[in-house]
């Protein structure tokens, strides 16, 4: 396996490479990503259908939005009125809200 990879051959995911993957992303392809709301979530749409094939569980992709969310709170500006809004409502949650945030955004974009 190659350790920069967030999944194992056994499916495992360690979120703990959340950070690493997205850092390792082209500028312009987190522009691509985050400069359209719609685009935002048909990536993420896509990663949750991956997920799900993978077997991962309803809070194995909450868990793993969490920690993206956090990378994007914390490392990029928001790009729209929606994530600004997102970003907002991250830094005002305490950890069981964005939690429950986390799972809300994945059944959003499924």
């Amino acid at each position: 396996m190659d350790s920069r990879h967030m999944v194992d051959e056994e499916r495992n995911v360690d979120t703990s490479k959340v950070e690493e993957t997205a850092s390792r992303m082209s500028e312009s392809k987190k522009d691509e990503i985050l400069s359209n709301f719609d685009e935002f979530k048909s990536y993420l749409h896509g990663k949750v259908q991956i997920g799900e094939k993978m077997g991962m569980s309803e809070e194995t992709l909450a868990k793993t939005a969490e920690k993206v969310a956090d990378y994007l709170a914390n490392h990029e500006e928001p790009r729209n009125s929606e994530e600004n809004l997102l970003k907002e409502l991250w830094k005002v949650g305490e950890q069981e809200e964005r939690h429950k945030l986390a799972h809300m955004l994945v059944k959003l974009v499924k």
